[in-house]
């Protein structure tokens, strides 16, 4: 598995806390952005982690920022992601199991690292399990098809 990491300036303590969970499991990620505390638009980041990840380049992404939220609404405007908001585990693992989501958003604002460090392994342990979710899950794609066309 390989995945796309990335944060804005408030994210980056709690997104260096990931990549060390990440490289303790042995999994592979690319750290996109950002790099220091100056201040950086988050809009910039959530869109390269999403364009990588629904481009196939990437497996996964983590995106993080004060509240998970701008994150969020950004990596979803790229057609073909669905990203999910969790800051517990139950939403971690149902992000996954029911809407097959690639991306996962936190707020390093919301969450401390213990709790990101639950959150994410749930994230990570957990696979798409299709059944009744399957037809839900291709709804929402013919949607990114029907509304791509008119904007």
């Amino acid at each position: 598995m390989r995945i796309a990491v990335g944060s804005d300036h408030l994210g980056l303590p709690l997104k260096k806390f990931v990549m060390e969970v990440l490289n303790e499991q042995g999994i592979e990620y690319v750290d996109m952005g950002c790099y220091s505390e100056e201040p950086v638009d988050y809009p910039d980041i959530g869109e390269k982690v999403a364009v990588a990840v629904a481009d196939g380049q990437f497996d996964r992404g983590i995106l993080i920022c004060g509240t998970g939220i701008g994150m969020c609404i950004v990596a979803n405007k790229v057609p073909g992601v669905r990203a999910a908001l969790a800051h517990d585990v139950y939403s971690a693992e149902r992000a996954r199991k029911s809407n097959d989501a690639q991306i996962l958003t936190m707020g390093a604002q919301v969450v401390g690292t213990e709790a990101a460090r639950a959150i994410l392994n749930a994230w990570l342990a957990s696979e798409f399990q299709g059944g009744r979710s399957a037809p839900k899950v291709a709804k929402m794609a013919a949607l990114d098809t029907k509304y791509r066309k008119q904007a």
